[in-house]
């Protein structure tokens, strides 16, 4: 994960500044010094905090960063998240890049945090996608993780989940599962295994099958989601997908499942509104 951030930063610098922020090399002498002020301008959740200050130390080491409020806090217009001082020129190259990702990582943040408390009082866990901004996967699920949601899978390689496309072309859900637990028996792998079921003809043969750790009830309406889980009875984890929106989780809640997707936590969100001003 480290070196991926390392990585998004070394790009996203090279994209902005390329050969040289030549507003700021014209305009501000390179021994100014100066300090700036994180200013929030919306209510919501903050995160990306410790992103700022990797960005910061990453293109000038000598940037100082002093931190009032830390990420996963509930933040209000006007608050003052954090402090930066040191070379003007490093203040100006910097800005837009960690105003960037702290905006949207607050705003996941923000989203997930509503979606969280529409679940208090039920067992079930809301949980992020891989529908996610290629190349941020991993700042944004951390995000996710802020706001009190829980990651699903990072990516392809530390997970096993079968989904209708994959059991298509298997040959159907018996063939899907048991050439998955031979992959991960002749590889040495310890992968947890989800399969994605699409009926109760499905749900059926997958708890025949066995050997999997979570099924993953796609587009089940609330009577059959219902249904479903009362059949698997705790023999499995259930996860809910697909065409539920905030004005139906609490309803796929309540019928018992431990987890319910959301790609809406990370594709579709608004970047939360705050600034880095000159004080």
């Amino acid at each position: 994960m480290d070196q991926l951030i390392d990585e998004l930063i070394k790009l996203a610098f090279a994209e902005d500044v390329g050969d040289g922020d030549h507003t700021t090399l014209s305009c501000i002498p390179e021994t100014a010094m100066g300090r700036s002020q994180l200013i929030i301008k919306e209510d919501g959740v903050l995160a990306g905090v410790e992103m700022a200050k990797r960005i910061f130390h990453h293109f000038d080491p000598s940037l100082k960063v002093t931190v009032f409020i830390q990420d996963g806090t509930e933040v209000k217009v006007g608050d003052i998240a954090l402090r930066v001082e040191g070379k003007v020129q490093s203040l100006l190259q910097t800005e837009r890049l960690m105003l960037n990702v702290m905006q949207r990582m607050s705003g996941i943040a923000t989203t997930t945090r509503k979606y969280v408390k529409a679940l208090e009082g039920t067992k079930t866990r809301v949980l992020d996608t891989r529908k996610t901004t290629p190349g941020m996967r991993m700042i944004e699920k951390e995000a996710v993780k802020i706001g009190g949601g829980v990651n699903h899978r990072i990516g392809l390689f530390d997970m096993i989940l079968l989904k209708d496309n994959h059991v298509d072309f298997a040959g159907g859900i018996t063939q899907a599962i048991t050439r998955a637990q031979d992959y991960l028996k002749a590889k040495g792998k310890d992968l947890k295994i989800e399969i994605e079921v699409r009926n109760f003809d499905e749900l059926e043969e997958a708890m025949r099958v066995g050997g999997i750790d979570r099924i993953m009830l796609d587009n089940f309406n609330i009577e059959n989601t219902k249904e479903a889980v009362r059949r698997i009875a705790g023999r499995f984890e259930t996860e809910s997908s697909g065409g539920i929106t905030f004005a139906t989780l609490r309803d796929y809640a309540e019928c018992g499942v431990d987890y319910i997707s959301v790609g809406a936590l990370t594709h579709s969100v608004k970047s939360l509104d705050m600034s880095l001003k000159a004080f």
